[in-house]
């Protein structure tokens, strides 16, 4: 039994998901997030037939579109035979992708636990009743936190596994010519796609040049550049340069691996090995701008285990990164390095120009005072996991030296980030919901307080105590678990008003589906906020209407306000409140009749 106990564990954490995963409302961001999936896989096409890539900045470039493109093409190919709306396959995703980030918390909490307190800190992780709410409903904050622990996991697991082979002892000669060739790739194919931007231009240039009547290369081969429109040569030309680019990148990525080869076989094996977690690290970074830090994580682990021997390896590792990221952010094709930057500094200073609801005050997100992100974690996390959590860096900290490793890497992903966050007064709003992928080291060390107990049993009911706050939190709250407040500020109903409850407005898809049981034929709705998230699930023959739009009915059946932003009290003050949609004593969404 306790060879598949972990199996069963899993399986039951995959079977709650699978049974629940279509009753979760849509979220504020999808829609925004669904035009710029399509927009960046469309890309795709334009840029290989036209040379152009139709992004901005106003369709969210910055943003990394990786896996809401992901998102976008599994949820439209699962709907060809599963009978659920796409809204329910996006959140199947989004599950999916967080059950997948569960299994490699485990995997990392292996390497310095053992086997029943690795389970206890998953399970406590995987049982926050935030961390399972966004799970279903966040279109790339905990896909993010699910990509950064497999980049972490997979990234170790690959550098473990490359053999301390005895070095090849090659002559000087051969040494010069890896190094030429290998310095060559890099710079000669870099340039290539960083210049990307220039060389559009150089070529819009000289076509200019030559319908002016100057003498260049392309007044010789274009064969009459006068009598037509320049924008015809300058795409046929910059499409013959993205062609050619393309050939010599893999041309030359053959002939430099075929050249390690016989010179050196240990570097083919070497890419080899660190590919799969180099791409999806990647994938990380096209996903959310802070996805490097997982591999510095993993440079820290690797070069404190292996040391400089691992160089090599690492910038492999990095190569491959970087190639990964700028293949699927395509924002970034035209002019990769100003664009990358720009989207770091827009993420770090995101103009959001709502007011954020912090222990019952309003502030910008510029101006949110310091005790925000520690008061937040504190009364959003169960009790038990900051308790085990403090025994365990106390446990760690002095006891053996196995666990100093697991104390470092948690110094460097969760307190050192922590403090820049409050130091930097990076800007933040929907509570602290950007930072999630920091907090796996506070569960990470609960499980080294479970493993201090060594007796089986006692491990065993800790874990199972330690379990029922977060529990009792997501059947209580189903399917808003990620308004979740713990006891010291008396649960959701002690958070109303002082705290973020529904801010993503999901409570709207039970508001609709109460409408449609009550509203008459073709009736009137008005929708105070997120219309398009009652929508979604509204009657065909409803009529919704909300701020957003210029069109106005003269009357309303029914008027639809979540209680965000005093929405309920401010909105058709006068009209009965006919259902009130609450968890916890926290009223979310309200349904008046005027």
């Amino acid at each position: 039994m306790q060879k598949y106990f972990s199996a069963i564990v899993f399986a039951c954490i995959l079977l709650a998901g699978l049974l629940t995963f279509d009753q979760y409302g849509e979220s504020w961001d999808d829609r925004s997030l669904q035009k710029y999936a399509e927009k960046s896989i469309h890309a795709y096409v334009t840029f290989l037939q036209e040379g152009v890539v139709n992004i901005a900045r106003e369709d969210l470039g910055f943003y990394g579109p990786f896996f809401v493109m992901l998102t976008d093409w599994l949820s439209k190919s699962l709907s060809a035979f599963l009978p659920f709306s796409l809204p329910d396959l996006r959140h199947l995703v989004y599950f999916l992708t967080w059950f997948a980030g569960i299994l490699a918390f485990h995997s990392l909490a292996k390497r310095w636990l053992s086997q029943i307190p690795a389970i206890g800190a998953t399970l406590l992780f995987t049982t926050q009743p935030v961390l399972w709410g966004h799970a279903f409903i966040n279109p790339k904050d905990t896909p993010f936190l699910s990509l950064f622990l497999l980049s972490l996991s997979l990234g170790i697991r690959a550098f473990d596994s490359l053999q301390p082979n005895p070095p090849i002892e090659l002559n000087p000669r051969s040494k010069r010519i890896l190094a030429f060739l290998t310095t060559f790739w890099l710079v000669s194919v870099f340039s290539l796609f960083i210049f990307t931007e220039s060389i559009h231009a150089y070529i819009e240039t000289l076509v200019h040049s030559a319908q002016a009547g100057n003498t260049n290369l392309f007044s010789f081969v274009a064969k009459d550049i006068t009598g037509i429109p320049a924008e015809t040569y300058i795409q046929r030309y910059f499409l013959l340069f993205l062609q050619a680019r393309a050939i010599f990148f893999l041309l030359s990525s053959f002939l430099l691996l075929f050249a390690w080869h016989k010179l050196n076989p240990q570097l083919p094996i070497a890419l080899i090995t660190v590919f799969s977690p180099a791409l999806l690290l990647g994938f990380t970074t096209s996903t959310r701008i802070l996805g490097p830090f997982a591999g510095l994580l993993v440079a820290y682990y690797v070069l404190r285990a292996k040391g400089k021997q691992t160089l090599t390896a690492l910038g492999m590792y990095a190569v491959v990164a970087v190639i990964a990221a700028y293949l699927t952010w395509p924002y970034l094709w035209m002019n990769p390095i100003p664009r990358f930057l720009e989207s770091l500094r827009e993420m770090s200073l995101y103009p959001w120009q709502g007011m954020v609801l912090f222990n019952g005050s309003t502030y910008s997100i510029t101006g949110l005072p310091a005790s925000y992100l520690p008061v937040l974690l504190a009364v959003q996390l169960t009790e038990p996991a900051w308790l085990l959590s403090a025994a365990g860096w106390l446990a760690a900290t002095l006891g053996k030296e196995k666990k100093r490793g697991l104390v470092v890497l948690s110094l460097l992903w969760f307190v050192v980030s922590l403090v820049a966050l409050i130091l930097l007064r990076v800007p933040l709003y929907d509570n602290f919901r950007q930072i999630l992928f920091i907090l796996p080291p506070v569960f990470l060390m609960a499980g080294v307080a479970f493993e201090r107990i060594k007796n089986v049993k006692w491990q065993a009911a800790l874990i199972a105590l330690s379990l029922l706050p977060g529990l009792i939190g997501i059947i209580s709250l189903h399917p808003y678990e990620y308004i979740y407040y713990n006891s010291f500020i008396g649960g959701v109903s002690g958070a109303q008003g002082r705290f973020e409850t529904d801010y993503w407005a999901t409570s709207y898809r039970e508001a609709a589906e109460y409408v449609n049981g009550v509203a008459s034929p073709n009736a009137n709705i008005w929708v105070e906020g997120p219309a398009h998230l009652f929508s979604l699930f509204a009657r065909e023959d409803l009529r919704v209407y909300s701020s957003g739009e210029t069109e106005r009915a003269e009357s309303y059946e029914y008027v639809v306000t979540i209680t965000r932003y005093n929405f309920a009290e401010t909105v058709y003050p006068g009209a009965e409140v006919v259902h009130r949609i609450a968890r916890g004593g926290a009223v979310l969404t309200v349904i008046k009749k005027p």
